[in-house]
């Protein structure tokens, strides 16, 4: 019955945040923005009851990955939440900054399997996703003016966690290059006038895909036979 009714918990949150996840999309697509923020503001806390209704049943493996998946999403809230509630001249940096700790915590959980990630076992793709980096500082350079340098210290940070996702499963490989994509995708709307109502549709469907995915496969790492106790 515990089984049963955990699954249904399970399967009704999962529905919860995709339902969330549409409404803004739309809501942002339609410039509807007091909804928009609503529900951008409830993605993350939402996220967080996935991440707990889909613990493994019985002992807790790898704490120090779930640990900095809830600290990320913590910080990723604030990343959502700030931007709205600080003045105007502050809220990219206050965005960025929040962004910051969610990738460094990210970073903290991943690190334990880098040697399954792309860094040991296909080095091509991780010049790939410094490539990516390099290009879109390039491409951004000329207009981030004396933002540059924050930029660069986010875009490397994201760059390193989406690296280290790669080894945790596919999952969260995809997750975090998702997650590179709709940041990029940020970037060039803010440095490079591309700002427009399909990109912002793009960044927010682009994100709640990239934190699905990162919080689906922490958790499927985290069932695997033989996970490893930190």
């Amino acid at each position: 019955m515990k089984s049963s009714a955990s699954s249904s918990n399970s399967r009704a949150t999962l529905a919860a945040y995709g339902l969330l996840a549409v409404t803004n999309v739309v809501a942002v697509g339609s410039t509807h923005e007091t909804l928009s923020n609503l529900t951008q503001w409830l993605l993350m806390p939402t996220l967080v009851v996935v991440l707990l209704t889909l613990a493994p049943r019985g002992r807790r493996p790898l704490p120090r990955l779930r640990t900095a998946t809830l600290v990320a999403l913590g910080f990723s809230w604030l990343g959502d939440l700030l931007p709205d509630l600080v003045p105007q001249s502050a809220s990219f940096l206050a965005m960025v900054g929040a962004f910051l700790l969610a990738q460094l915590a990210f970073i903290v959980g991943f690190l334990p399997f880098r040697r399954q990630s792309i860094l040991s076992r296909r080095r091509g793709l991780v010049a790939a996703y410094a490539v990516a980096f390099v290009g879109l500082v390039l491409a951004c350079a000329g207009g981030a003016g004396s933002l540059l340098v924050p930029v660069v210290v986010y875009g490397a940070t994201l760059t390193v966690m989406a690296v280290l996702a790669t080894g945790v499963n596919t999952l969260t490989g995809v997750g975090g290059a998702v997650f590179m994509l709709s940041d990029s995708l940020i970037a060039l709307g803010a440095f490079r006038g591309w700002e427009s109502r399909p990109l912002s549709v793009a960044v927010m469907a682009t994100y709640a895909v990239a934190e699905l995915l990162l919080v689906l496969g922490v958790q499927q790492r985290r069932r695997s036979p033989g996970s490893l106790d930190e």
